[in-house]
């Protein structure tokens, strides 16, 4: 069968990664459509297209859209185009240099300088190696920064943090997937209620864990600030995070601070809660590792702090007995906090677990992310996973692809789905059919196959929580909003002890 392509770039037409990602994803879905990249013209992205076999326009700037569709006809390539058209209206992105009236700003500081009201807060979503420039930009022009962008080099990280704490600015980031500012939700955020609840977090999926477990109980968050996941590493040395804890401690809103974080190195950990006990605000630590609270224990004690009751999360149980022998198991994560908190759970209980960010150096995963016959979880949103693609919460080809693999051999898979703005729209949708394929093919190799999914969501998220989770068990599936309960269930199910 021929196919047909379509080309074309639209000079100076800016629009943001996050808005471009969710596009694509749009445009690759039409019927027809083989192949589809929606990008700005990046060397990065014009590198990634030519991979993907289209002839990269080499006059295509930084600043430029980039649309390239591969389809098995015209009609196809034309309704693509039509759903690029929608796609890019439903999200606002206008593009600049567009239409009539004033041209957009090109820079951070000319917007600072053009803005009618003092901006307080600049959101940078560019390739990792620019998002230092546009930071400092920011941070120079009296503007605290959110840096979405991840493959940030680390030195990068700590010079624009340095110069925050000059400025007496906040950094959120690198890689600061979620935040939620006086209402307002950045990045990927659950729809959850305001509240007397502030969060630090070096963490996206962990922060969004915590509050939607707040929010089921009824307890509403005032504002989460993210810090980037390797900010209580020993060379980031909790900068961001003691800036955070301090804003929150003069907000009159917050009541009660709970800061997350990835198992953080343990000298920053210990400097970090010695600086928290000072505050006037109490601060709960939920900083996973061996021997700490979980995040669904921290839940519950903020939860009772501010007077709230507290009520075990709800979870749907699979739809036929799991009676069997399943020797391992196998997670396979779109967040990093989520895979840590489960990895921690597990190991106490199975031993060793193998993993892309293992929790001990010598359990990592080598580079084709496989160990048959033993216990191992993949990290799919971790920085070396997501350079050039959509993260595996916006897109989750990778995972799909992957859990297809494990019928090879028993055991159980350990799944998480979070919802919220920015991730994919009914991810159900796939998964619920891929699951239902995996466990019948298992069925019928006569191989003992367990699913559990761990669901990160909140009542009023717009995919729809119980639609979602009643869509994920009739496909076989354990379902559980405790992510730490998920784990659990899986591990007994392994056979390790509680």
């Amino acid at each position: 069968m021929s196919e047909t392509t379509h080309l074309e770039v639209r000079r100076g037409s800016y629009h943001d990664s996050v808005t471009l990602m969710q596009v694509s994803r749009d445009v690759a879905a039409v019927d027809g459509v083989t192949a589809a990249q929606v990008a700005m013209g990046t060397e990065l992205n014009l590198d990634l297209m030519s991979g993907m076999g289209f002839p990269a326009p080499a006059d295509a700037g930084p600043n430029d859209l980039v649309v390239a569709v591969r389809a098995n006809d015209d009609q196809a390539v034309q309704d693509a185009l039509a759903r690029l058209e929608s796609a890019l209206t439903a999200s606002g992105a206008s593009g600049s240099g567009l239409g009539g009236g004033e041209p957009e700003p090109r820079t951070l500081a000319s917007a600072v300088r053009r803005s009618p009201e003092p901006p307080t807060l600049a959101l940078v979503s560019v390739p990792g190696a620019h998002a230092f420039t546009e930071a400092l930009s920011a941070l120079r022009s009296g503007v605290s920064v959110l840096v979405f962008s991840d493959n940030v080099p680390v030195e990068d990280e700590v010079r624009l943090k340095d110069e925050a704490a000059d400025r007496g600015l906040l950094v959120m980031g690198p890689d600061c997937g979620t935040a939620v500012v006086s209402g307002a939700g950045l990045g990927f955020a659950n729809a959850v209620r305001p509240g007397p609840v502030g969060l630090v977090a070096a963490s996206g999926t962990g922060a969004q864990q915590l509050m939607c477990l707040l929010d089921g109980a009824g307890v509403g968050v005032s504002h989460c600030l993210g810090v980037g996941g390797r900010d209580l590493s020993a060379a980031v040395a909790g900068r961001s995070t003691r800036a955070a804890l301090q804003m929150l401690d003069d907000d009159p809103a917050t009541e009660l601070i709970v800061l997350v974080s990835k198992p953080p190195d343990p000298a920053v950990a210990e400097e970090v809660t010695a600086y928290a006990e000072k505050l006037a605000t109490p601060v709960h630590l939920a900083l996973l590792g061996p021997g700490r609270p979980d995040l669904t224990q921290v839940a519950a004690e903020a939860v009772r702090a501010v007077g709230g009751t507290w009520a075990d999360p709800r979870s749907w149980p699979a739809p036929a007995p799991r009676e069997g022998t399943y020797p391992t198991l196998r997670g396979l994560f779109a967040g990093g906090t989520l895979c840590d908190e489960a990895m921690v759970i597990a190991s106490e209980a199975l031993g060793p677990v193998r993993s892309n960010i293992p929790l001990q150096p010598d359990w990592a995963l080598g580079p084709d992310l496989r160990a048959p016959g033993t216990h191992s979880m993949v990290d799919f949103g971790d920085d070396a996973l997501t350079q050039g693609r959509a993260h595996p919460m916006i897109d989750q080809r990778t995972r799909v692809d992957r859990l297809a693999d494990e019928t090879a051999e028993p055991g159980v898979v350990l799944l998480d789905v979070v919802l919220g703005h920015a991730a994919h729209p009914d991810p159900a949708s796939e998964l619920a059919p891929a699951i239902e394929a995996v466990l019948g093919a298992a069925r019928g190799a006569g191989r003992d196959l367990a699913v559990v999914v761990s669901l990160c969501a909140a009542t009023d998220d717009p995919q729809g929580l119980d639609r979602q989770a009643t869509a994920l068990q009739a496909a076989g599936a354990s379902v559980h909003l405790s992510n730490a309960e998920a784990a659990r269930t899986a591990v007994d199910l392994v056979g390790g002890a509680r």
